[in-house]
């Protein structure tokens, strides 16, 4: 029996590795998600020794220097990154069949940004985890704590660009990922070095963002690559 490429991709290749991928940091991210309510969200000793050498070393010009990094984690720059990947992905694609379809494909990774920012506001809030003592912080924060918001953004924003990558070129596949992983571990780091994370928080951004991006890269972010040749 013949088998069109779609339904090949669909069967074996990379969606099922993606799917693993997904259900994985999903599990992990409950996993961690229980394990901190189990101690009422209270952190871990490594986590306060974390903060304690965050504030004891941080001087003036590497506090400026992380607040400028950390600054990419939030506002429109995880917004830019998410458009142009709706443009790399939008550039690969076959000519759409119209305006309408173009838009989509365009916007299709900033919607799911947004998306998962509200789920991630969701779980923030149901968590209600406390920030580290504010007498710590490098710079201003508000909300709580788990998971964090700029790891969580970062992550997603990057790999949305990065997945485009992957997608229209192949072979830039490797620096993409790289690239995106350097990103989102730089800010991540940030926060924990800003005083306004425990070190947990940053790995519950990481894993949301990866299930959240695994889930868009099975069908909802390029969905309309597919539909629009």
């Amino acid at each position: 029996m013949h088998h069109s490429p779609g339904r090949a991709r669909r069967l074996g290749g990379p969606v099922p590795l993606v799917a693993l991928v997904a259900l994985a940091a999903a599990l992990l991210f409950t996993a961690l998600a229980v394990l901190l309510a189990t101690r009422d969200w209270a952190p871990f000793p490594f986590e306060r020794s974390a903060d304690d050498w965050a504030a004891t070393h941080r001087p003036e010009g590497a506090r400026s220097a992380a607040v400028a990094l950390t600054w990419l984690g939030s506002g429109p720059v995880p917004f830019l990154l998410a458009f142009a990947a709706g443009a790399v992905t939008l550039r690969a694609a076959p000519a759409p069949r119209g305006p309408r379809r173009a838009v989509l494909v365009l916007i299709a990774p900033v919607l799911w940004l947004v998306a998962g920012q509200l789920l991630r506001l969701g779980v923030m809030h149901a968590c209600g985890r406390p920030r580290p003592p504010a007498m710590t912080w490098a710079t201003d924060a508000s909300g709580f704590a788990f998971p964090s918001g700029h790891s969580f953004t970062a992550a997603l924003a990057a790999g949305l660009l990065a997945l485009a990558v992957v997608r229209a070129r192949p072979s830039a596949a490797s620096a993409a990922i790289a690239e995106a992983a350097l990103f989102a571990l730089a800010i991540g780091l940030s926060r924990v070095y800003l005083g306004v994370h425990w070190p947990l928080d940053v790995l519950g951004g990481w894993l949301l963002a990866t299930v959240w991006l695994t889930v868009g890269a099975l069908g909802p972010v390029f969905k309309p690559l597919s539909s629009a040749r």
